[in-house]
C-alpha cells in the first residue's frame, strides 16, 4: 500500500506512475483529491474549536472561581464538543474512504523499469548457458514423463481433476531431490534461514501481501460459515496459499524487528495451490499450470537503503540453482504493465525448454519496497532511533520445483528416450545416473 502522505504530495507523479502501467489514474484514484482536502478540512476546523473550547474552558474556571453564572459558556463549550466529535466522525469516513482507493493502487513501478504494456516489452538483461543441440527430435516433458512411466495425468484426474498430476517412481524422487538440492543450497551456501510455515493461511495474511482483495478468484478458500466479503480480513477464515511469500513475510505482520537482524533472509519449501482463473485453454499439456505444485521460495526483509542490492542478490541467488543444474536461461526485467501487483521492479527467470523451443519463466524475483510492509504493518528500529520505520520486502521462487523439474526432462532427454540426471543432484537420487522407462508404467503393464 502506498503511503497517504506521498500520494498526496506526488499526485501527479503517482498518475504517471499508473498510466505507465496501463492503469486509468481517473478510475484507480477517483475523487482521492476531494476526499484528502475535505479530511485536513475537518482537521484543521476540529483542531480551531478545539483551541476556543480550550479558552472557553479556561472562562468557565474563572467565572466559577469569582461566583459568576457559568452556565452559558459551558452550553457553548458542550456544543463545541458535540461539533468536534461530528468533525471527527466524518474525517474518520473520509480516512477510511482514502484507506479503500490507497488499497486499490498498485505500487509504483521503479525508475529504471522499462515502460510497456506486456511481456513482448519485457528487456533481456542477461543470458546464461548453451541450448542443447541434439541429433533427434526434442520432445516435451509430457511426453517423455508418460513414456517412462513417471507422469500420470490419467489418474490425477480420476481422483482430484483436470491440471494436476501424479508423479512415480524416479519422477516422484527427482521432484523431492530438486527440494533438498535446493533447500540445501540456499541454507548452505546463500545464508538463508529454513522455515516451514502453515499452508493455510487467514484474509487478514493475503491482504499483507497484496494478493486481497484484488485477486481472490485466482485464490482456493475452504467454506467457512462466513464468506469472503472485499474489505473484510479475518484472522480466523482459511485460504490455501498461492505461494510460501503469503505466510513466510506474515510472520512478522504487526512486528517491529531490530535494525541489527537486517537483513533477514529466509527460505520455505511448501505445496502451493492456485485456481489458474482466466487461464484455461493456455498450456493444458503438461505441468506448466497446475493447481497444485511445490515451491522452494526465498524471502528477505531489508533496509530501504540495502533492498536494491538485496533484491539483486536474491535474484542471483535463484540463478546459481540453475547453473547448478547446467540449465540454459535468461534473466528478463519486466515493463512496467507486465509487473505484480504490489512490485515495484521484478526479474523474470527464464529456462530454455528444447522440446518446446521457447524460454519459460521458472522464477519471478521482486522488489516491493515497503508496499507489503505497510500492508501488513512490519517495521524496523533504525540504529540510533526509537521510532520504528517501514522496512523492505523482497522475495522470488528458488525455484519452482515443478518447471525446474520439466525442464530437466527436456534438457536432459537422450536419444534411447530416457533422462540423464544432473551431476549435481545425483547424491540426491542414491546415486542414479539416469531415468529409463520401468517395466511399468505408473503401476499399469506395458
Amino acid at each position: 500500500m502506498l503511503d497517504l502522505a506521498f500520494v498526496r504530495s506526488n499526485l501527479e507523479l503517482v498518475e504517471k506512475k499508473l498510466r505507465d502501467r496501463g492503469q486509468d489514474p481517473a478510475a484507480l484514484l477517483g475523487n482521492f483529491r476531494e476526499l484528502d482536502q475535505t479530511r485536513r478540512e475537518r482537521i484543521t476546523e476540529s483542531e480551531k474549536l478545539q483551541a476556543e473550547r480550550n479558552r472557553l474552558s479556561t472562562q468557565v474556571g474563572q467565572l466559577k472561581k469569582s461566583g459568576q453564572d457559568a452556565s452559558a459558556v459551558m452550553e457553548e463549550t458542550k456544543a463545541l464538543k458535540e461539533r468536534m466529535d461530528d468533525l471527527a466522525a466524518a474525517a474518520a469516513e473520509s480516512e477510511e474512504q482514502l484507506r479503500a482507493i490507497l488499497m486499490r493502487i498498485p505500487n509504483l513501478p521503479a525508475d529504471d523499469v522499462p515502460v510497456g504494456k506486456s511481456e513482448h516489452d519485457n528487456a533481456e538483461v542477461k543470458r546464461w548457458g548453451d541450448v542443447p543441440n541434439f541429433d533427434f527430435p526434442a520432445r516435451p516433458h509430457w511426453e517423455i514423463g508418460e513414456a517412462l512411466g513417471i507422469l500420470d495425468f490419467e489418474r490425477a484426474a480420476k481422483i482430484s481433476g483436470a491440471r494436476f498430476v501424479v508423479y512415480w517412481a524416479a519422477g516422484a524422487r527427482l521432484e523431492r531431490a530438486l527440494a533438498n538440492f535446493m533447500l540445501d543450497v540456499h541454507t548452505g551456501d546463500h545464508g538463508y534461514t529454513e522455515v516451514m510455515p502453515p499452508v493455510i493461511v487467514n484474509s487478514k495474511s493475503l491482504f499483507g501481501t497484496g494478493q486481497l482483495p484484488k485477486f481472490a478468484e485466482d485464490l482456493f478458500r475452504s467454506a467457512d460459515e462466513e464468506g469472503y466479503q472485499p474489505g473484510v480480513y479475518r484472522d480466523n477464515d482459511h485460504w490455501l496459499i498461492p505461494t510460501a511469500e503469503v505466510p513466510v513475510t506474515n510472520l512478522y505482520r504487526d512486528e517491529t524487528l531490530d535494525d541489527a537482524a537486517l537483513p533477514t533472509s529466509l527460505v520455505a519449501y511448501t505445496p502451493c495451490f492456485r485456481s489458474e482463473a482466466g487461464s484455461y485453454g493456455k498450456d493444458v499439456r503438461g505441468i506448466i499450470r497446475q493447481h497444485q505444485f511445490q515451491k522452494v521460495e526465498l524471502v528477505k526483509f531489508v533496509r530501504p537503503e540495502d533492498s536494491e542490492a538485496q533484491h539483486e542478490k536474491l535474484t542471483r541467488d535463484a540463478e546459481t540453482i540453475l547453473e547448478l543444474l547446467g540449465l540454459p536461461y535468461r534473466r528478463m526485467l519486466l515493463c512496467s504493465g507486465d509487473m505484480g501487483f504490489a512490485s515495484t521492479k521484478t526479474y523474470d527467470l527464464e529456462v530454455w525448454l528444447p522440446g518446446q523451443q521457447l524460454y519459460r519463466e521458472i522464477s519471478s524475483c521482486s522488489n516491493f519496497g515497503d508496499f507489503q510492509a505497510r500492508r501488513a504493518s512490519i517495521r524496523y528500529r533504525p540504529k540510533g532511533q526509537t521510532k520504528g520505520a517501514f522496512l523492505h520486502t523482497v522475495n522470488g521462487s528458488g525455484l519452482a520445483i515443478g518447471r525446474t523439474w520439466l525442464a530437466i526432462l527436456e534438457n536432459y532427454q537422450q536419444a534411447d528416450g530416457t533422462v540423464k540426471i544432473p551431476e549435481a543432484l545425483i547424491p540426491y537420487m542414491g546415486g542414479q545416473t539416469a531415468i529409463s522407462g520401468p517395466k511399468v508404467s505408473g503401476g499399469k503393464e506395458k
